[in-house]
């Protein structure tokens, strides 16, 4: 049994998500050797400290299965998924409605011109 690290998920927390990253097994497959909770533990390390995936701790399980699993959960959108069902329980917790009604855009974010006109071999050739 490995020591806690502060990121990893509360049993509470986890509850809440584990039905996105859960697989059925009735067309057959072999059940992972690792728990989804703790490649998901591993996964919120390596993005919370910043890692490189070779150099997560012993203690999870080993990098390129955690790595594998990363890569075909956002293939497949589970964060987005897990990203939008927390933020409709968190607003609805608050007494607001589920799904955002407005939204701000400033001229920070998008661009609204092309500046600089031309550009290349001889752009800005006159003839």
């Amino acid at each position: 049994m490995r020591r806690d690290y502060p990121d990893d998920l509360k049993d509470k927390e986890w509850e809440e998500i584990k039905h996105i990253f859960s697989i059925r097994y009735e067309k057959g497959g072999r059940p992972c050797k690792y728990s989804k909770r703790e490649l998901l533990n591993a996964i919120f390390y390596v993005c919370r400290t910043g890692c490189q995936w070779r150099h997560l701790p012993h203690d999870f399980p080993n990098w390129k299965t955690v790595f594998n699993y990363f890569s075909k959960w956002k293939l497949k959108g589970k964060f987005e998924e897990m990203n939008s069902f927390l933020r409709k329980k968190r607003r609805i917790s608050l007494g607001r409605a589920e799904d955002q009604s407005a939204a701000i855009v400033d001229s920070q974010s998008i661009k609204t011109t092309d500046r600089g006109g031309l550009k290349g071999y001889d752009g800005g050739k006159k003839s």
